[in-house]
């Protein structure tokens, strides 16, 4: 959707400056289909006039060009131009310039304007002799126009961009509304007239009968129409909500800059949310509207665009030291010129955009006087605008300055619970080369903590890996960043490079209220590889020590939250007890965040533990404290947590689809990726293998021999499935191999045994191996009883009882006396799937609860 007043280089009666050029064929019609009706009514039934108005580059012209091309008829079109002395019903002779082929008999009155058309010489009756009476002949100039247009008609006149329109083009709209002409359809576009402003036009209609006008108005787009045009240019079946919003923010939905902001990333390519330059078209546009304006109202539009979107005159008069009205009268101008606009509170940048565009005119050397002078005013407000402060002095290139106000900006946001920001600006101080090590190490703790229940992870770990390497670094600090470090390499979903770099700073914490929690981290057993579960009791006992000796509540809490999922992970009753006493206790009352993401962890804990009722209860109440806190870093948690449930229930219906929505949204929370992935490729394993039974059991049967290949298309699907699924699966194992990520890789490995376990037990007996070792390297041998089941019923099949035998009775040997888990969900429909009896006994012991 654009407006024509941004391209149009035609003429009205007299020369025209050159005007920037675009490119056209909008990319989509949106957002108008409620003013198009409207339009198509009313000039379906004429005679009437029609005002269509908005601000430049709301798709005015656009607009009447859809209308245009739907209507069948006569069309007379003409355009004003921004001339500074136009033509007299210049518009009006364009539009009936070429039609002398179509005037049939004529008033003679119509003569009067020969002189002005000689193209229509023949024509035209001859021209009356002058009158004396320059108002006779001005009033005899306009019924000779309404009597062309009366020949012409029945016919829809258009003429756009009447906000330019000479005196007696105005004063002859003014007359067609009070004689209006049978059969003539009349539509005007003009831009609307300033708050307290006024144009020739908008002054010769308001001296017209109320009704004798229809006045549409063109708003910006909304989000829904913005997403569609996003959608369609830069092919994206969903386009995601942050890519809307900032598309919104650059452009205030002003179709022009949408449509030119996405030609511009459809052509280029790469990150559309990366991209912040300005279409070539655009800058173009608003360099033709900056070039009339004098050097005082540029230099006081070059400083609003140093203060901001919005600009505060009272800062602005102070910064270059005017008087205020000297200020408004350059804004004023500004705003005639279309690179303001008025939001109902003061004048402002109608979009980031325009900002930009005048921003990058004012020269390096200015632009940084003017940052500094702005800080300098800022600095005098109270409270202190400490953010507004930290961009400022970072465009002025005062660091000192900026990571003063910047880590003050930082601390204020984390009191108010945004992580995210306080994150962003700590990131900007890492980039001052002359920050003293003591003052980057400070900051950097802080960032670590910050970016941990932020989402500025990716960014803040090289600087942490940078600030690691140097050899320089003192103890103390090198312990504290390698805790954050590893936290954030784990949820990044980097499970043992994030363990071992905990492993690594846990030596260099001399405090044992920072000790205390990484160890507890330490203790979890589900999420690396490589580390037995005698470890990570070393691990939850040396937590504890160090918890007593602190003193300290909360590493006292995070401790007794480890031990709980430890405990549960083990098969220990005792894990039930402490859970109950946490969940009633003050002190993990008094930490939502902490208790949301304890119920989440005891949720999976209780989930792999085969103790599905207690997870839904633990899932239920984690998600009830996310949606109180806003807590945002769990929310991908509890939607893969309920996802797991309902696989492990066998609710299969939807959930296919349900996970691929998590695993494409994950992307911002990456700890929950490889989870969902493998819970993904899990479900569609045991669907391809519940297709596969079912299509043999048809196949098999009398029905399906006597029908010859009826059943054929269903067995193809199925296969595609099953291939589809494989290849799902093998992908997660091998990321989860790379990462070292233990609960997918072993859930997987099952999943993908399960699969070739009917044609290629060989293999199946090979998958699930795998997933016996990595889960004999951990030691919980309750993880494997899914795996331990295909290996027998594999095993079995190739003739080899006694190691079905020897895999069943390992199993059963460690979970013995333990509260272990029945084996996986269904994979397939029991009738068709017959398990040796070897496994079956399995299943009977893994099944009891002590």
């Amino acid at each position: 959707m654009s407006d024509g007043d941004e391209d149009k280089t035609r003429g009205g009666g007299g020369p025209s400056p050159v005007r920037p050029e675009r490119l056209r064929g909008p990319v989509e019609f949106v957002g108008r289909a409620a003013e198009l009706a409207q339009l198509r009514r009313l000039v379906e039934a004429p005679p009437c006039l029609i005002l269509l108005e908005g601000e430049p580059g709301i798709g005015k012209s656009r607009l009447v060009a859809e209308l245009l091309a739907e209507l069948p008829g006569r069309h007379l079109v003409g355009e004003c131009d921004d001339v500074p002395e136009p033509f007299p019903l210049g518009v009006l002779l364009d539009a009936i310039r070429g039609s002398a082929d179509r005037l049939g008999a004529l008033s003679p009155v119509a003569g009067a304007l020969a002189p002005l058309l000689p193209e229509l010489a023949d024509a035209l009756p001859d021209a009356p002799p002058p009158l004396t009476d320059p108002a006779a002949e001005r009033h005899r100039l306009l019924r000779a126009v309404a009597a062309v247009l009366a020949a012409l008609s029945p016919a829809t006149l258009l003429l756009e961009d009447l906000h330019w329109a000479d005196p007696a083009t105005c004063e002859f709209i003014g007359y067609l509304s009070t004689h209006p002409v049978d059969g003539l359809a009349v539509v005007l576009t003009a831009r609307t007239a300033a708050p307290g402003g006024s144009t020739p036009i908008h002054d010769a209609l308001a001296r017209t009968p109320p009704w004798s006008v229809t006045r549409v108005p063109l708003s910006p787009l909304d989000a829904d129409d913005v997403r569609r045009l996003a959608a369609r240019t830069l092919r994206l079946a969903d386009p995601p909500e942050q890519l809307t919003a900032t598309l919104l923010d650059r452009t205030a939905g002003i179709p022009f800059v949408v449509e030119e902001v996405l030609r511009t990333l459809a052509e280029r390519g790469g990150d559309p949310l990366a991209d912040d330059s300005v279409p070539f078209v655009l800058r173009d546009v608003l360099l033709w509207r900056l070039r009339p304006l004098d050097e005082a109202t540029r230099e006081v539009l070059g400083a609003a665009a140093v203060l901001g979107l919005t600009p505060d005159q009272r800062i602005l008069a102070s910064v270059l030291s005017l008087n205020r009205v000297a200020v408004g009268a350059a804004m004023t101008s500004a705003h005639r010129a279309g690179l303001l606009h008025d939001a109902g509170d003061g004048l402002r940048f109608r979009h980031d955009l325009a900002r930009q565009v005048v921003y990058d005119l004012v020269p390096r050397e200015s632009r940084e006087w003017l940052h500094l002078r702005v800080a300098r005013v800022l600095e005098q407000e109270l409270p202190r605008p400490v953010a507004q402060l930290a961009h400022h002095y970072r465009r002025a290139g005062s660091g000192a300055d900026f990571v003063r106000n910047a880590e003050a900006a930082a601390d204020l946001a984390t009191e108010r619970g945004d992580d995210a920001t306080a994150a962003s600006f700590l990131l900007q101080t890492m980039d001052i080369a002359e920050l003293p090590r003591p003052v980057r190490v400070r900051l950097a703790a802080k960032l670590g903590r910050s970016a941990i229940d932020g989402l500025s992870q990716a960014e803040a770990i090289p600087v942490l890996e940078r600030l690691l390497a140097d050899r320089r670094l003192p103890p103390g600090a090198r312990g504290e960043l390698g805790l954050v470090l590893g936290r954030m390499l784990r949820q990044q979903g980097e499970a043992l490079r994030g363990y071992a770099e905990i492993e690594r700073a846990v030596p260099y914490l001399r405090a044992p209220r920072r000790k205390a929690p990484a160890l507890a981290v330490l203790a979890a057993p589900d999420t690396v590889v490589g580390r037995h579960v005698d470890d990570h009791l070393a691990r939850c006992a040396e937590a504890e020590s160090a918890a007593a000796a602190s003193g300290d509540p909360a590493a006292h809490l995070a401790v007794r939250i480890a031990r709980a999922s430890l405990l549960l992970e083990l098969g220990d009753p005792a894990a039930w007890a402490i859970i109950k006493e946490l969940r009633a206790s003050a002190e993990l009352a008094d930490r939502p965040r902490e208790h949301a993401r304890a119920c989440l962890n005891w949720a999976q804990g209780a989930l792999h533990a085969g103790h599905p009722e207690q997870a839904e209860a633990l899932l239920a109440a984690g998600r009830a404290l996310v949606d109180e806190t806003g807590y945002e870093r769990l929310t991908s948690l509890v939607e893969a947590t309920e996802l797991s449930l309902d696989r492990a229930a066998g609710r299969l219906d939807g959930l296919a689809d349900r996970l691929s929505r998590l695993v494409a949204s994950a992307e911002r929370m990456p700890v929950t990726l490889l989870d969902a992935r493998a819970e993904l490729a899990t479900v569609l394993a045991l669907t391809a293998t519940a297709e596969r039974a079912g299509s043999t059991r048809e196949h098999d049967s009398p029905v399906s021999r006597t029908e010859g290949c009826a059943g054929l298309g269903d067995s193809n699907r199925g296969r595609d499935e099953v291939e589809s699924a494989e290849r799902a699966l093998r992908e997660v194992v091998a990321d989860a191999r790379r990462v070292g990520a233990i609960w997918p890789l072993v859930q997987a490995l099952s999943a993908l045994a399960r699969l070739t376990v009917a044609g290629r037990p060989d293999e199946a007996v090979r998958h699930a191996a795998e997933a016996l070792s990595v889960v004999r390297g951990k030691g919980i041998l309750a993880w494997a009883a899914d795996a331990v089941l295909v290996l027998a019923e594999a095993a079995a099949a190739q003739g080899e009882p006694a190691r079905a035998a020897a895999a069943v009775a390992e199993l059963e040997a460690g979970i013995a006396g333990r509260d272990t888990p029945s084996p996986g969900p269904p994979c397939a429909d029991a009738a068709t799937s017959p398990r040796p009896e070897p496994a079956g006994r399995m299943v009977r012991v893994a099944g009891r609860r002590s």
